[in-house]
């Protein structure tokens, strides 16, 4: 029987091997775990799906592989199946075609920080499983023998050579970019080749987390043609009604009343509204999505992630506020699950917490938008042809073109602009 690495989210094609939890010859029971796999967003422990023996392991630990690939092979006992399901066989007796694998985006990532869609994030700590090594110079001895035939070939000293793969080691791709340029061109003074470092630079390998990054944010930069608009809210109600309820709710409720609680019921009631900016882009369709669930950018140790409030629309003002304390909390203590990460429909950054009055964040891939509340600032207000100080918060929206124009999007913003400006600084909070 065939194991095959399980298909996890919408924003997933390929996922980095982390630790095998059985080896070969080991007795497995149904529902075991087998494998660990780290990701960008949460760390999974894949099952066994039948009692058997591991007969063999066919993805190595640290190897990246394709969500649906076979990773492993069990000699099913014991009586069970080790054939697809009835309706499945069925269908391939009939000569039926097997129904095409839906289409993914993104990738799972093995030892390396948390990302969201700014694209923040860094390399993990740990060094890799099965490299009980940590000091960077004695894994770059390990050299793979394409590596080592390609440099006898031509005559390259691999100490020269800085490597971009996982973990520092050198690639063909280093070799070869270090042989086009040539040794001679590398100990030139002042000049550093592909891999080779100068002495008045310093070279940082690229981790796997940032190759990903970039993948990502060249999709979305050069996949969709986005656009971006910004409006001034004040919310000056919105203040006095947090500073005078704040007390209560944290005696109330055990946790902190932010803002962003706000905003996010806002968000949630103008996609009701705006429903087209609570969609997606196909080749075929734009693809309105019926259910509003708002991804939230949350600052996690070791970088940014993104967990979703599921039917945000449907939540109050405290709602919103219990599911923002749960899953940030999570997202801190690195236990988020995977239901946690998936689904989302909108992206909200609060890059405002960081000090940020006016940001452009890149759209979500493959959403619609992407908007970030800023920080709320006290500016010199005209009102009634009278100057008045005022709390004010930038809205800023970047926006697929495809799908949507100046005037959807300049509605949906004037839409959350309002609903912020109304807020009764008296009203109880629901």
């Amino acid at each position: 029987m065939k194991i095959e690495l399980p298909q996890v989210g919408e924003s997933v094609t390929e996922g980095v091997i982390g630790k095998w939890l059985k080896h070969v010859g080991d007795r497995i029971e149904k529902y075991d775990l087998l494998v660990e796999v780290v990701t960008d967003k949460v760390n999974m422990e894949v099952p066994s799906p039948a009692s058997g023996l591991l007969t063999s392991i066919l993805a190595k630990e640290g190897e990246t592989v394709p969500m649906g690939a076979t990773i492993a092979e069990i000699e099913v006992q014991g009586g069970e199946e080790d054939a697809a399901p009835a309706e499945a066989r069925a269908m391939a007796e009939a000569g039926a075609p097997e129904p095409e694998a839906v289409d993914r985006t993104g990738v799972l990532l093995r030892n390396v920080a948390p990302m969201g869609p700014t694209g923040s994030g860094g390399p993990a700590t740990a060094a890799p499983p099965g490299d009980g090594r940590t000091a960077e110079p004695q894994r770059r001895q390990r050299y793979s023998p394409a590596v080592q035939r390609l440099a006898e070939e031509h005559g390259v000293d691999l100490s020269r050579v800085t490597g971009t793969g996982m973990g520092g080691r050198v690639t063909r791709k280093d070799v070869q970019a270090y042989i086009k340029v040539g040794p001679k061109a590398a100990d030139a003074p002042g000049a550093a080749a592909p891999g080779v470092q100068a002495d008045d630079e310093e070279r940082v390998p690229l981790t796997p987390i940032r190759r990903i990054i970039a993948a990502n944010m060249v999709k979305s930069a050069t996949r969709i043609p986005q656009a971006w608009t910004t409006v001034e809210v004040d919310v000056t109600n919105l203040v006095r009604l947090r500073e005078s309820a704040k007390a209560e709710f944290q005696r109330r409720e055990g946790f902190n009343l932010s803002y962003l609680p706000f905003a996010l019921k806002a968000v949630a009631e103008s996609l009701r509204e705006h429903p087209l900016v609570n969609s997606t882009w196909s080749d075929e369709a734009i693809i309105i999505k019926r259910r509003i669930n708002l991804g939230i950018a949350v600052a996690a140790p070791d970088g940014l992630v993104v967990p979703v409030i599921h039917d945000a629309d449907s939540l109050s003002i405290v709602g919103l506020a219990k599911a923002l304390d749960d899953v940030t909390g999570r997202a801190r203590q690195s236990s988020l699950r995977l239901e946690d990460v998936q689904g989302g429909t909108f992206t909200v950054n609060n890059t405002g917490v960081l000090g940020s009055v006016v940001s452009q964040p890149l759209v979500n891939y493959p959403q619609a938008a992407i908007m970030s509340t800023e920080a709320i600032v006290k500016r010199p207000v005209v009102i009634a042809d009278a100057i008045a100080i005022r709390s004010v918060m930038n809205l800023c929206l970047t926006f697929d073109h495809r799908i949507l124009d100046g005037a959807e999007t300049g509605a949906f913003v004037t839409s959350v602009k309002g609903r912020l400006e109304a807020i009764d600084p008296e009203m109880a909070i629901p």
